[in-house]
């Protein structure tokens, strides 16, 4: 349900995501995942927006994920790989309230490789910042 619904929204307001997330009303149009495909990807809740010179991954969770900052780093390889000159930016989205350390998590560090991303737990989002975008409002 979560899923279906949040694909939608970003597909029909991807300037409202991109204002929010990015600073900038930039134009994205939409990335298959398949594109990034070494081996499958696991595409639950996967978007991959692109513009000329960004692109936007949003991945969105309802619930923790201890395998998240891995995830993360293979999208960004795989990103990375196949649009060198592009930049890139990650965020997961958590949809539901949870007392989890996993939703604070916000970059992969081993050894000597290091990932970081963006995490947003809805819940701590000031409704305000919603209410300046209508595809934010759901």
């Amino acid at each position: 349900m979560y899923d279906n619904t949040c694909k939608f929204l970003i597909e029909q307001f991807a300037a409202d995501f991109a204002t929010w997330l990015l600073g900038e009303a930039v134009p994205l149009t939409e990335l298959s995942p398949s594109e990034l495909s070494l081996e499958p990807i696991r595409a639950d809740a996967l978007i991959l927006l692109q513009s000329d010179s960004t692109i936007l991954h949003l991945e969105f969770q309802t619930q923790p994920d201890p395998t998240m900052p891995f995830r993360m780093l293979d999208y960004a390889v795989r990103v990375y790989r196949k649009f060198p000159a592009r930049n890139l930016q990650q965020t997961v989205m958590y949809l539901r309230r949870t007392t989890s350390d996993e939703v604070s998590k916000t970059c992969f560090d081993r050894l000597r490789t290091r990932h970081e991303f963006d995490v947003i737990r809805l819940w701590e989002q000031p409704v305000s910042q919603f209410l300046q975008f209508p595809g934010l409002l759901p």
